[in-house]
């Protein structure tokens, strides 16, 4: 509980950036090929980081990276990493990097298939989890886990499982608010109960 009177999770209730995020952003739809591959490299990036250091560069990523344009990035040259390897406002890491080039690749081989967004939203469940409490949020499902096979079928990488659950959570395709969050049920996707 905030002091504003709602129930936020830990990661969300301290800082004002996270709980600005979590109260406008999170769990939102995202439906554009751009919008969502920029949540997949965005997701790839946090692997083994807390999320809040990616949302505190993300004003820089979208910079580095040519605002998640995948065209732009799918033509990235050996140079184009070495420059990103020297920008401290972004997270250094080269098989991040790589990844986020490569799935710009995929991303436009995708646009003859429905492109990224049908193949992404075609993983929705049929129901969303009803958390209780913290403790009763999945961190994977077998969407997860199929849609993860799938992207990576389609060469993508840095999409496990538990990455693409949060990529779910974040775009709206579950809701993971609690039952009784201020914020269950705002995605217009699923109902509140």
């Amino acid at each position: 509980m905030c002091e504003d009177g709602l129930s936020r999770p830990p990661w969300a209730a301290v800082d004002p950036l996270l709980r600005a995020y979590y109260d406008i952003e999170w769990g939102m739809p995202v439906r554009t090929e751009q919008g969502l591959y920029e949540r997949i490299s965005l997701e790839a990036f946090q692997a083994g980081l807390s999320w809040a250091t990616i949302l505190r560069k993300r004003p820089a990523f979208r910079e580095a990276f040519d605002n998640f344009s995948p065209d732009k990035v799918a033509a990235y040259t050996d140079a184009d990493t070495e420059r990103l390897l020297n920008n401290a406002g972004i997270v250094r890491n080269r098989q991040k990097i790589h990844a986020t080039v490569t799935n710009a690749r995929a991303t436009l081989s995708l646009r003859d298939e429905g492109g990224l967004s049908a193949l992404v939203w075609s993983h929705q469940p049929a129901d969303t989890p009803r958390p209780r409490t913290f403790d009763d949020i999945p961190t994977r499902s077998a969407e997860s886990l199929a849609l993860s096979k799938t992207l990576r079928g389609k060469g993508f990488v840095f999409v496990g499982p538990t990455t693409m659950y949060a990529l779910m959570e974040a775009i709206g395709m579950i809701d993971t608010h609690l039952l009784d969050s201020h914020r269950r049920g705002t995605s217009g996707i699923w109902p509140a109960a």
